[in-house]
């Protein structure tokens, strides 16, 4: 069986609408890379959501994209620091269409003031794979008794006697 190998990628980017059509490969290719082909469209569909609004509200262009794999969820994040961003007014309609797109979503604010919009896709319960190696069955060809498989007589026999069993050991 595969192992999933958990996963990290972070791309700056100066928003435009020719860009968008570009980071939506780029994170295209990173996926398949992954071996998350399954992922790709609805990701880069709500990546080109958020860069679309954006280029579209935003005076500040710059951003920061992250995507996280851990071998169940991916997610990816937006960061941006424009101050007059607000993701309750200018972007309420991309993040209502993430929201009906994506398994959870978020949008917080950081430290440093800026916002960090973010989405989750899971893996689908056949699409799972485990993050460590499985240990190889063991192969005996043939079984070792336990103890509960021996007749109780023999496990309670009596012991040798006091000077027989020190004779025995000799």
């Amino acid at each position: 069986m595969k192992t999933a190998v958990p996963c990290y990628y972070h791309l700056d980017v100066e928003v435009s609408p020719e860009r968008v059509g570009q980071v939506s490969r780029i994170l295209a290719a990173h996926l398949r890379y992954w071996d998350l082909e399954n992922l790709v469209d609805p990701v880069c569909r709500g990546a080109e959501l958020l860069l679309r609004a954006i280029d579209a509200h935003a005076t500040d262009k710059h951003t920061s994209i992250e995507m996280w794999w851990n071998g169940q969820h991916l997610i990816t994040a937006f960061g941006d620091d424009d101050p007059d961003l607000r993701p309750d007014q200018d972007l309420r309609s991309c993040l209502a269409d993430i929201a009906a797109m994506s398994d959870g979503w978020g949008c917080c604010a950081s430290d440093t003031g800026s916002k960090i919009i973010w989405f989750s896709q899971r893996a689908r319960a056949g699409q799972r794979v485990p993050l460590v190696p499985l240990a190889p069955a063991p192969t005996l060809r043939t079984g070792l008794k336990v103890p509960r498989e021996e007749p109780v007589a023999v496990l309670a026999a009596p012991a040798p006697a006091g000077d027989d069993a020190l004779e025995g050991r000799r």
